[in-house]
């Protein structure tokens, strides 16, 4: 079962609620998102831990009802 962009968004903003979060359904199968999330939480952190900070907010969803998330972390200064 595949996720809708409000889904993600979703569950994004309620794991970093300062989030700005913009999702694109890349391939309109609602398998295939590209992300771009800015948040205040991901001060300090390396992209890595970024990335694994958005994955965790999902739940488990990636590999699952979300296929691919191509996603762009950053915080409001950079």
């Amino acid at each position: 079962m595949a996720m809708s962009a409000r889904e993600i968004e979703q569950l994004i903003k309620e794991a970093l609620p300062d989030a700005s979060v913009e999702i694109q359904d890349l391939a309109g199968d609602g398998d295939h998102y590209a992300a771009v999330v800015v948040s205040k939480a991901f001060e300090g952190k390396s992209r890595v831990q970024q990335h694994q900070m958005v994955y965790k907010a999902l739940r488990g969803q990636m590999g699952d009802a979300l296929h691919a998330l191509a996603l762009q972390t950053s915080t409001p200064d950079s």
